[in-house]
């Protein structure tokens, strides 16, 4: 009964949260593990990084997976469903850092005007964008708009590793280029944003901390990379949304938002002068 009553919670809360979920970001969290070996996540979506306000349905994911570098990929298990976030779990097994994706299926939504304008600056829309908006307005056009979320997490190991970030199968991906050893504060990590398996130039992402409101924003360059320094210690997000016209059903909006999660620890000190 119990569970009956919370999945009827759940249904209820992910139908109270349509018309607004489209519009935030969707991350991993890491969890502890249960056991040796073992990698526990939870995927969630929030108006914030990094507090989860609700979950993502288990029957939305349509890629999903946990890989060491190039070895192959397991799936992720779903082991845990709250109102906040779904938890899963994945054995991939061997030593050294671990990757883990997930894609949901696109979902179709009609949102209002003054919507709109909130949506376009938490995104940081292009100049492009806002006028193809002005000009559907002007045709008495309401927003329609296809989107489809994109979560990425890299897990580094207690050691230095020489591993670099391999493309996922999502349609949109962040790889982060400058390796996947642990990071320290201080360190500059580099990135770069794929759609379709290629580079996405042109891009705004921010970066944003577990610990301040402030973000950092830039744009990709023409072959989809940026970098940043990243100053302090803690859990790190870089999302991105790329929204464009559909190709084929008009006057209709095409988004993919993408996220990368990844831990950095403290800084080194220097040795204390005698």
């Amino acid at each position: 009964m119990a569970t009956l009553l919370l999945r009827l919670s759940l249904i209820a809360t992910s139908l109270l949260f349509a018309g607004a979920a489209w519009a935030h970001d969707t991350w991993f969290e890491p969890l502890p593990a249960a056991r040796p070996g073992e990698v526990r996540l939870a995927l969630g979506t929030g108006n914030r990084f990094p507090r989860h306000e609700f979950t993502v349905g288990e029957a939305s994911l349509r890629e999903q997976g946990c890989r060491r570098a190039a070895a192959k990929a397991v799936p992720l298990r779903v082991t845990g469903e709250t109102v906040q976030a779904l938890t899963l779990a994945a054995r991939p097994g061997g030593v050294g850092p671990v990757t883990c994706w997930a894609q949901q299926q696109p979902f179709e939504i009609e949102i209002a005007p003054a919507t709109v304008e909130v949506y376009l600056k938490e995104v940081n829309a292009s100049p492009d964008v806002r006028a193809a908006w002005a000009e559907l307005q002007a045709r008495g056009l309401p927003w329609r708009e296809r989107y489809a979320k994109h979560a990425r997490i890299e897990l580094a190991g207690r050691h230095s590793s020489s591993d670099t970030a391999t493309p996922t199968a999502m349609a949109m991906d962040v790889l982060m280029e400058s390796g996947l050893q642990p990071l320290a504060a201080g360190d500059t990590v580099r990135f770069q944003v794929l759609r379709d398996g290629q580079p996405l130039p042109g891009l705004a992402v921010e970066l944003q901390n577990d610990q301040s409101p402030l973000g950092f924003w830039k744009k990709t360059d023409a072959e989809g990379r940026v970098s940043f320094l990243v100053p302090i210690e803690g859990q790190w997000l870089l999302r991105g949304t790329d929204l464009r016209l559909s190709p084929s059903v008009p006057n209709t909006w095409d988004s993919r938002f993408v996220t990368l999660t990844f831990r950095v620890g403290p800084g080194v000190r220097a040795s204390p002068q005698r």
